[in-house]
């Protein structure tokens, strides 16, 4: 009978383990690159030596990594396999140009075990939201307005969320865009997600478009 209990607790133990892991975050930040901006400060990367003017890092933002919250929650324990499915990867290779010198691999590691779901969850969902965002006003405004310095409340008013949004500059450049999102990713669109988060604070007020 006592050896009956322990499997009964051992199996009791490890499902809640599973289920734990398998929990999706909804509590996030996706954090989205403007390519040519962020190459203008790391030109010794190596998905900075071959961007072309037709290529889709030139003209739409690219995925830097989606981030479960708080800032604190990194480097989760659990199941870490890092292999992307080979037609997930064909598209990440597209969208996250960064693969080329093993972001996904650290984005994945710092933050995908800590959003639950495997690594093919976290990257569809990645996907999914950069789709999104490039489908707003927000990236047609940043293709319009390369080579010009702009104001955050410039973007502001093309978007519907304007608190939700962060701006991130470096030396003046424009180099990403992060956005709070609350809700299960899977089964919401953007606008719902950005919806539900808490404002966002910080970030840049004004930062030029780098283009060519």
């Amino acid at each position: 009978m006592r050896k009956l209990l322990s499997l009964v607790l051992l199996v009791a133990i490890f499902t809640g383990c599973d289920a734990k892991e398998s929990r999706v975050s909804t509590d996030n930040l996706i954090a989205l690159s403007w390519q040519k901006g962020f190459c203008k400060l790391n030109k010794h990367k190596r998905e900075c030596k071959s961007i072309k003017k037709d290529s889709f890092e030139a003209n739409n933002f690219v995925l830097h990594g989606l981030w479960p919250q708080p800032k604190s929650k990194k480097y989760c324990k659990g199941k870490k396999k890092s292999r992307v499915e080979n037609e997930l990867y064909k598209k990440l290779k597209i969208v996250m140009p960064g693969t080329r010198s093993g972001l996904h691999k650290h984005e994945w590691k710092k933050h995908g075990t800590c959003y639950g779901g495997g690594v093919d969850r976290y990257y569809k969902d990645s996907i999914k939201l950069l789709k999104a965002v490039n489908q707003t006003k927000l990236r047609e405004f940043f293709v319009k307005n390369q080579g010009k310095i702009v104001k955050k409340e410039q973007l502001n008013r093309l978007f519907d969320y304007p608190r939700k949004f962060n701006m991130i500059c470096k030396k003046g450049v424009i180099t990403e865009l992060r956005f709070a999102l609350k809700g299960d990713i899977g089964s919401s669109n953007l606008s719902t997600l950005l919806k539900a988060a808490k404002p966002l604070h910080g970030g840049c007020k004004r930062g030029k478009i780098v283009g060519y």
